[in-house]
C-alpha cells in the first residue's frame, strides 16, 4: 500500500498493490493494521455500495455532524468518478478549500476522507459502482450537505454541457457561507 497526499492536509489517496497473472488479479484492498499505522487508527463499522446509471451523476457534498461524524474510505469497483473533498473544519487554515482526485476501477486507487471534510462525487462513466467504508453508522438526524455548485468553492465539475443528474436533496443544500460551523 502506497500513500499520496492531496492539496489539503487530511485526506490521502491510497494505492493498494495488485498482483496479476493469467487468471486475473489479487489485491488486498484493506488491512486494519496497515491502515492504522500508515493512515489513521480508526475502526470501520459499516460498508456502503452505490450504483449510478448515468455519467454526470453528482452525489454530495455530504457529511455527518458530531457526535456522529464519519471518516470514509472510498473505492470504485466499476467505472470512474471525480471525487471531491472540502475542508469544513472552521479552525483549519484550509477551511473551504477543496481537493479533487479521479478514482476508477482501472487505477484501483482509494480515498481516505477524515471527519471534518465534506465529500462529493461526479460519475465519469455510466454504470459506476462505489464501495465505501465508514467509521460511524449512518445517522439520518446528523446528515448534512453543502451545495455542490457553491460558487465560493469553485469546483470544476466534469459533466460538460450536459445537466448533472442530482437527487432532490442535493439540489437544496446551503452554500458553505450559509452553513453553521459544524467542525
Amino acid at each position: 500500500m502506497d500513500i499520496r497526499t492531496l492539496q489539503i492536509p487530511g485526506p490521502v489517496v491510497i494505492v493498494p498493490r495488485k498482483f496479476s497473472d493469467a487468471r486475473g488479479f489479487l489485491s488486498e484492498t484493506y488491512s486494519d493494521a496497515a491502515f492504522a499505522t500508515t493512515v489513521a487508527p480508526v475502526r470501520f463499522v459499516q460498508e456502503n455500495h452505490t450504483y449510478s446509471e448515468h455519467a454526470g451523476t453528482v452525489r454530495g457534498i455530504h457529511f455527518q455532524v458530531p457526535p456522529h461524524a464519519q471518516g470514509k474510505l472510498v473505492r470504485v469497483v466499476r467505472g470512474a468518478i471525480f471525487d471531491v473533498v472540502v475542508d469544513l473544519r472552521a479552525a483549519s487554515p484550509h477551511f473551504g478549500r477543496h481537493a479533487v482526485v479521479k478514482l476508477s476501477a482501472a487505477n484501483w486507487d482509494q480515498l481516505w476522507v477524515p471527519e471534518g471534510f465534506g465529500h462529493g462525487v461526479c460519475t465519469l462513466e455510466p454504470h459506476t459502482e462505489i464501495i465505501y467504508k465508514v467509521t460511524t453508522p449512518y445517522h439520518p438526524a446528523s446528515e448534512r450537505g453543502i451545495a455542490w455548485d457553491d460558487p465560493d468553492l469553485a469546483i470544476a465539475w466534469p459533466f460538460g454541457p450536459r445537466e448533472p443528474v442530482l437527487s432532490d436533496r442535493d439540489r437544496c443544500h446551503p452554500r458553505l457561507a450559509e452553513a453553521p460551523a459544524y467542525f
